[in-house]
């Protein structure tokens, strides 16, 4: 059975950081994109961060560029979400996702086009909160 696990948030104050990591089990997603989403009380889930099946190629939200960045350990199959100078509109419930089998196997066109939609991918964790005061 396959499970991603998210861990490491908290409750931090503006200006922190904080590194989020999720940990697969049940096979292995070395050559699947993954990505990092995050759900608002009230709002819709938004993508936050992605990355290539290699970890060569990474891409993020405006919000977050320059403060956050996204990496994976194919040997842990584990990737990671390090979490720089927080601001209270990062507070969010924070999952992480595998990209479907369609985003796996597309190619850089299809990718660069489709990596922030939800529904690009197939599985995703239960998520962890992060809670950032002022």
């Amino acid at each position: 059975q396959v499970q991603l696990v998210e861990s490491g948030g908290g409750t931090v104050q503006a200006g922190d950081s904080l590194r989020l990591s999720c940990a697969a089990s049940g096979r292995t997603f070395a050559s699947y994109p993954m990505g990092w989403f995050r759900q608002a009380p009230g709002k819709q889930r938004e993508f936050v961060a992605a990355i290539t099946w290699n970890g060569g190629t990474t891409y993020y939200a405006d919000s977050v560029k320059g403060r956050f960045t996204i990496s994976r350990d194919h040997a842990k199959n584990t990737e990671y979400l390090q979490m720089n100078s927080l601001k209270p509109e990062d507070t969010a419930i924070y999952y992480c996702a595998v990209g479907s089998e369609r985003l796996s196997r597309s190619g850089r066109e299809y990718y660069s086009g489709n990596y922030a939609r939800v529904e690009e991918y197939d599985y995703w964790g239960q998520g962890t909160p992060v809670t950032v005061s002022s």
